[in-house]
């Protein structure tokens, strides 16, 4: 797998995973169907979908090359990219369709 095309798959699946926790009624997104999912949920899931998919980066990275070391600075801009990829499902659940 080409390097640019990795980027663009890891890109690609954080826009998907940072917008699906506002879009999906279940819990952890396999679980019992909630009608109102409170938002401390949406945030477990947000977490948990960073984590993999900063996972995924990361094996997508060793499997092309040399993994690099990470500090917690790329950590911190990670987490902050994740939370603005999930902005318009945010809108969508929470200002544009209300709370109810």
């Amino acid at each position: 797998m080409d390097q640019s095309v990795a980027v663009w798959l890891v890109l690609a699946l954080a826009v998907f995973a940072a917008n699906l926790p506002y879009f999906n009624e279940r819990l952890l997104l396999v679980g019992p169907r909630q009608a109102p999912k409170a938002a401390w949920w949406r945030l477990l899931e947000l977490v948990l979908m960073a984590v993999l998919t900063f996972a995924i980066g990361s094996l997508l990275e060793a499997r092309i090359g040399r993994r690099h070391s990470q500090g917690w600075e790329f950590y911190a801009a990670a987490a902050c990219l994740f939370i603005t990829l999930g902005f318009p499902g945010f809108v969508w659940r929470y200002l544009r369709r209300g709370r109810g």
